[in-house]
């Protein structure tokens, strides 16, 4: 079995930079026959990364728009790939992700530029050409890597993503893995080893594309078509790492006027299913752009399969394709705009990198190989030790042989042995001659070297801490009953948890009004205690025996009567001679509470007693005897621990 453990992208310090949207921009020459042949060109270049094309506000200026690279007229498919394309597959080896979009208007030669011709290829043969013959060089024998190229090839048609090598397949779905990449589930791959296979897949895919003529062009594409190349690496030796790099090659359809395109019927909506996606796409581009918190991807089967490619983490390149001719104006301006807005686009690649975790086989050892040379020779027993043969290593030769660096370390972990020994024996199959030492290199021989002495110098120091511990074991035991139970614990090994028991809450105990009152009368009157059980009350006197085993249940608090008295009488003076703020520090009263006291001292004179609260309009009984529990045993306590 193998497991698969996912890596960071990449450490802090191989993070690249980020990589800005690259834009080119493609003159097409005049097409032969088309009305306005003759008239000259409403662009201009001005050198190999600047335009300029004429205002329609005013004729007698230009407007000037600079980009990465500027093909004009006279260049060939050969000039575009080497330009711009070409130096963006060498990521694809370092496990990061390239896109090449084709932009523009109908009829302008996005197609042109991505496929071309026989004679004339375009951008995804060359692509799949070159990156054919890399994965061939960096995947030979000798190779660190392991290489091997599948490809997939799509369509969105009307906001449905249908598979091209598949078209059975019906109308996928785009989902999102938690990495974040994006990914369509069911989509075909073809594993590609040679231009041969990728055309052999290719060309009968490429008719399945939905295409439909206009007035603006006989062949339109009706459909925005995405071939997806993936390039898979694997390391030949440890750790065995693993990359992943994608590219996407994409043929946009063109944006369309209907008014121009005659569009009727299914081309209408064809058309504004196009219209609607190249809307959305340009609205993720001003997101992006502007740094807001919401990006529309999710707003259009297209935008949402270029997530990666605009503001993602692939290597992207734009190329803009426009006409000369000026009743392409309007559609080329807004073609310039898209691209300028383009290459403001800010992404941030990474490398796909992932650990693969090889399981190797078990190897099953005899018990005297696990077993030390002194833990062997006692399981073999006296007879057996004396009819032993004399040279005990005979036996197992080949073993020996061939596990002769190991054999040293038998006293060591089985568990790393083990391991350690199913490392020699696949590299003992992998064509190594005579004893290979576990044919790593000087540095990882060194470290293995040392982790085997750290295991045996950890045993040693076990085994000796268990006889010390089976010394005092001993001891203890021959100790006599008596001394046992006065002397200090001895430490035995644990046979189980020890679980320890929580001791019971302790219970307060708070005596009511009445019996505070005759406590102050009689002061060598028995003091009683209120205790709470379920919901009754019931009154036990302290001289009263009770339980030993119920002694710990609960506390008991006792005041001094004079402590109480000092209480009330406290709380009187407050009645008698405090402000209405003075009243409120008392607990149950409030604003309103102490605006009545103040109110009924002011008309019946000074209170005699506490209990004269109770005369005062709005202060029943029940509320009287809350509020003397709250206060007088709250002020007898603070005087107990503040005699001043």
């Amino acid at each position: 079995g193998a497991g698969r453990c996912r890596l960071s992208k990449v450490g802090a310090g191989r993070r690249p930079p980020p990589a800005r949207v690259r834009v080119a921009v493609r003159l097409r020459p005049f097409v032969d026959g088309t009305a306005g042949a003759g008239d000259p060109p409403c662009v201009r270049g001005l050198d190999s990364c600047s335009l300029e094309i004429a205002n329609w506000r005013n004729h007698q200026e230009t407007l000037k728009y600079q980009f990465d690279a500027f093909y004009g007229e006279r260049s060939s498919q050969q000039d575009i790939y080497v330009g711009s394309v070409q130096p963006i597959l060498r990521h694809l080896l370092e496990g990061q992700n390239a896109s090449v979009l084709a932009y523009g208007p109908t009829g302008a030669g996005k197609t042109h530029t991505m496929l071309g011709s026989p004679e004339q290829p375009g951008v995804i043969p060359r692509a799949l050409m070159d990156l054919l013959q890399l994965t061939r060089e960096e995947g030979g024998e000798g190779r660190p890597w392991a290489l091997s190229v599948s490809m997939s090839y799509l369509e969105i048609y009307q906001e449905k993503v249908l598979d091209l090598l598949n078209p059975a397949s019906g109308d996928l779905v785009i989902r999102e893995d938690c990495r974040g990449n994006i990914l369509i589930p069911g989509l075909t791959q073809k594993p590609i080893t040679s231009f041969a296979d990728f055309e052999r897949h290719f060309l009968p895919a490429s008719r399945n594309r939905t295409v439909g003529a206009t007035r603006l062009n006989q062949r339109s594409s009706r459909s925005h078509a995405v071939l997806l190349v993936k390039v898979d690496q694997q390391e030949r030796l440890a750790p065995f790492r693993q990359r992943e790099g994608k590219l996407y090659l994409i043929d946009l359809a063109g944006s369309e006027d209907n008014r121009r395109t005659g569009n009727k019927g299914l081309r209408l909506k064809e058309s504004g299913a196009i219209n609607s996606s190249l809307f959305v796409l340009g609205k993720v581009v001003d997101a992006l752009n502007q740094g807001l918190p919401r990006v529309p991807y999710r707003d259009s089967k297209l935008t949402r399969l270029l997530q990666d490619s605009l503001g993602g983490s692939a290597h992207s390149i734009l190329i803009a394709n426009i006409a000369p001719e000026r009743r392409f104006y309007l559609d080329t301006v807004s073609a310039l705009n898209f691209a300028a807005r383009s290459k403001e686009v800010i992404n941030r690649p990474f490398t796909n990198e992932s650990l693969q975790l090889r399981v190797l086989a078990p190897v099953k050892l005899s018990q005297k190989e696990l077993l030390g040379p002194s833990e062997a020779k006692r399981a073999r027993g006296p007879e057996e030790e004396e009819i032993g043969s004399p040279e005990p290593t005979a036996a197992p030769a080949s073993t020996s042989q061939k596990f002769s660096p190991l054999q040293k370390l038998s006293n060591m972990d089985p568990a790393l042995l083990e391991r350690l020994l199913s490392l020699d024996r696949l590299l003992g199959s992998q064509g190594s001659q005579g004893t290979h030492g576990l044919n790593t290199p000087r540095r990882e021989q060194m470290m293995l070297m040392k982790t085997m002495e750290e295991k045996d110098l950890e045993i040693e120091r076990l085994k000796m801490k268990q006889k010390e511990l089976e010394a005092k074991v001993l001891a203890q035991e021959a100790v006599d009953p008596k001394d046992k139970e006065n002397s200090p614990a001895v430490l035995r090994p644990l046979a189980r948890r020890t679980v320890t028991v929580a001791k019971p809450l302790k219970k307060a105990v708070v005596m009511p009004l009445q019996l505070i009152q005759e406590q102050a009368a009689s002061p060598n009157a028995e003091i009683h205690i209120l205790k709470k059980r379920g919901r009754k009350r019931k009154l036990e006197s302290l001289g009263a025996s009770e339980p030993e085993e119920k002694a710990e249940d609960c506390w008991e608090l006792q005041i001094n009567p004079e402590l109480l008295a000092h209480g009330r009488q406290k709380i009187l003076d407050l009645l008698n001679e405090g402000s209405a703020r003075d009243l409120r520090s008392l607990q149950r009263i409030g604003q309103k509470k102490a605006q009545l006291i103040v109110g009924w001292r002011e008309l019946h004179g000074p209170f005699s007693q506490v209990e004269d609260l109770e005369r005062v309009e709005g202060i029943s009984g029940k509320q009287m005897e809350s509020f003397l529990k709250a206060n007088i045993l709250g002020l007898a306590a603070r005087h107990r621990c503040d005699p001043s």
